[in-house]
């Protein structure tokens, strides 16, 4: 028996493969040239964590090697000298000075001019899908066997419904005739979680393309297809959380890697502790700390471990895919020095780089709180250059369904935008109709095409860069009101057996072609009006529920007029002598006609005047 143990013994140092292996290193490669030149690689498998590293390659160093009590963990930080020239790094993991294991990290040459692209401004307008629900374009990725959550049920809101990364590149040319410029799809990376995984934002692998979507080139492909046809992707970056069945939350390296680690408490979402100088500790810690959902593990940004994972991963995907953008979900609810360090690093490696957080609040205060330049009482200090105007997106919706009175219903909305001081850049605001998680536009406003069409108008001409949702153009609803999954529904034409094709027309009713040549021909216009693209100037509202601004850049004025009375309106052009004379000659935009303006306009009913002014 005693040599039988041994050999075994004798084996198993001769063999170290048996008892030792590495499954991952992230991230898998890095670029020559980067800014951020030194990287910490999370290297995951069996038995590692006592093995030591090393390499042998000019202008790349091994700088130091973390343990974190998890056997099957190792984080080995390199640097990467401005003269490292592209090629594979050998990664080295020693025993007793023997080489056991080894792996390949490759060092590419970076995209000529990476660094300085271009991403969204004022200038474009985004369309919002949701991947799963956009169009199955490869029936073949519908069911795979390895997912916790197979299968797609297209009658259930709740399950995967098939679309994919193919559908999306099949609907490109569709959504450049429309308009857009900019993509924002929600996450595309892989969701293992065994229900609700349609909607993406319960990471189980931050690296990984979810293969019900397609693969890591797919996704190459649709960036690269999208920017020959004029449009940039925008990527769904989720910092404050991931899926707990992610492979570091079921083998977690140690127990401040998450926060309320195995005891699952959920976040109160009491986003105004941030600010509330009253408030106690233990509510801004359930608030921070506290899980989104119980099956979405919190991610502990003070770790200085998880921290640089969170950012290198987004570096990653920008250089990797090519992106032109990024939204930040959940944006408050990550530790906010982390948050800080994460824009920062990001904009020093691409000045031009354009990031929109999302801070769902009506509360004006808690949004401008977070964007860069902002001077806060607490001192802090954000470099975050957009958010999702919350508040103007319901105070529109209101505006349009309340009834005029003493006062004029587009009073509030008047007064949101007044509030615009509040903002270093009130330009850089994104503004949208409605988006994944609110109930659709024309069922806000209660499928009345009148109030849609002056609800886009109005989108279409405000200060801010639009995003619209996929089917907006053709009037999608959901019935059962805040139903996430409703309001996620099936783009028309999406899958072959649909009854209905936005892209085609077949199926659509009269409105919907209507509501759709509108939409289409309002952001064709818009994309090419620099006025739209320069400077605001509003009127307060009349009690004859008219609301009246103006956007303009040097010699390009734009006058838009909305008119929510169901009567006619006559103005009085002597009022607007600030910004336009009393007598001009314009283009009506939306009619295409011809007019001349003399000292009054009529406005018919419950209509929008977009007047290019001559």
């Amino acid at each position: 028996m005693k040599k039988i143990i041994a050999l075994l013994t004798a084996l198993l140092f001769c063999f170290p493969a048996f008892s030792q292996s590495i499954e991952r290193i992230e991230p898998a490669n890095w670029w020559t040239g980067m800014k951020y030149n030194t990287l910490t690689l999370l290297v995951y498998g069996r038995n590692i964590a006592h093995l030591s590293p090393s390499l042998d390659y000019p202008e790349v160093d091994l700088l130091k090697t973390e343990k974190t009590g998890n056997k099957n963990y190792l984080f080995v930080t390199l640097r990467v000298g401005s003269g490292a020239r592209p090629g594979t790094v050998k990664l080295k993991f020693n025993e007793n000075g023997n080489t056991v294991l080894s792996r390949d990290f490759p060092l590419l040459e970076r995209e000529k001019g990476s660094a300085d692209r271009t991403s969204f401004s004022q200038k474009d307008a985004i369309c919002l899908l949701f991947p799963d629900r956009f169009s199955n374009g490869d029936p073949r990725n519908d069911i795979i066997p390895e997912m916790n959550e197979t299968g797609i049920d297209r009658k259930d809101d709740d399950k995967r419904h098939g679309g994919d990364l193919q559908g999306i590149i099949n609907h490109l040319d569709y959504l450049k005739d429309l308009g857009y410029t900019q993509l924002w799809p929600t996450p595309l990376t892989e969701n293992n979680e065994p229900k609700y995984s349609y909607h993406g934002y319960a990471t189980t692998d931050f690296y990984k393309i979810d293969p019900r979507f397609g693969t890591n080139e797919q996704f190459k492909t649709l960036v690269s297809e999208a920017r020959k046809r004029g449009i940039g992707v925008i990527w769904d970056v989720v910092l404050n959380h991931c899926g707990d069945q992610y492979y570091f939350i079921k083998d977690i390296p140690s127990n401040d890697w998450t926060n309320f680690t195995g005891i699952r408490t959920r976040s109160n979402h009491e986003k105004s502790t941030i600010l509330d100088i009253y408030a106690t500790e233990i509510d801004k810690k359930e608030y921070l700390n506290g899980w989104f959902d119980d099956h979405m593990a919190d991610l502990n940004q003070k770790n200085p471990l998880m921290a640089r994972f969170l950012i290198q991963n987004t570096l990653w995907w920008i250089e990797y895919a090519g992106l032109s953008g990024l939204r930040v979900d959940t944006f408050s609810y990550s530790d906010k020095d982390f948050l800080a360090d994460w824009a920062r690093t990001i904009l020093e490696e691409y000045p031009q780089m354009n990031i929109v957080g999302e801070e769902m609040t009506n509360n004006i205060a808690y949004i401008a709180y977070w964007q860069k330049d902002k001077v806060n009482p607490d001192g802090y200090r954000s470099y975050l250059p957009s958010l999702m105007d919350f508040s103007l997106n319901n105070l529109i919706v209101q505006s349009l369904n309340q009834p005029g009175g003493y006062f004029s219903s587009w009073r509030d909305m008047y007064q949101s935008i007044a509030q615009d001081y509040h903002f270093p850049h009130p330009y850089n605001q994104l503004i949208f109709p409605d988006n994944h998680d609110l109930d659709r536009f024309y069922t806000r406003v209660n499928k009345d095409l009148d109030h849609w069409k002056l609800g886009i108008a109005l989108y279409m001409t405000m200060r801010g860069i639009p995003q619209f949702f996929y089917g907006t153009e053709v009037l999608m609803t959901n019935e059962k009101r805040g139903s996430d999954g409703q309001r996620r529904s099936d783009f028309y034409g999406g899958w072959a057996e649909d009854i209905k094709n936005a892209r085609t027309g077949k199926g659509l009713t009269d409105d919907e072609k209507e509501a759709q040549k509108y939409f289409s021909r309002l952001l064709n216009w818009r994309k090419n009006n620099p006025a739209v693209n320069g400077g605001f100037k509003h009127y307060a509202p009349q009690r004859n529920d008219t609301y009246v601004y103006f956007r303009y850049q040097g010699e390009h004025k734009v006058m838009v007029i909305l008119n929510k009375n169901p009567e006619a309106v006559t103005l009085d052009m002597a009022r607007y002598s600030e910004t336009v004379p009393a007598a001009f000659e314009a283009t009506d935009i939306i009619s295409g006609r011809n007019i001349r303006v003399e000292n009054r306009l009529t406005v018919p009913g419950k209509k929008a005047l977009i007047l290019e002014i001559r």
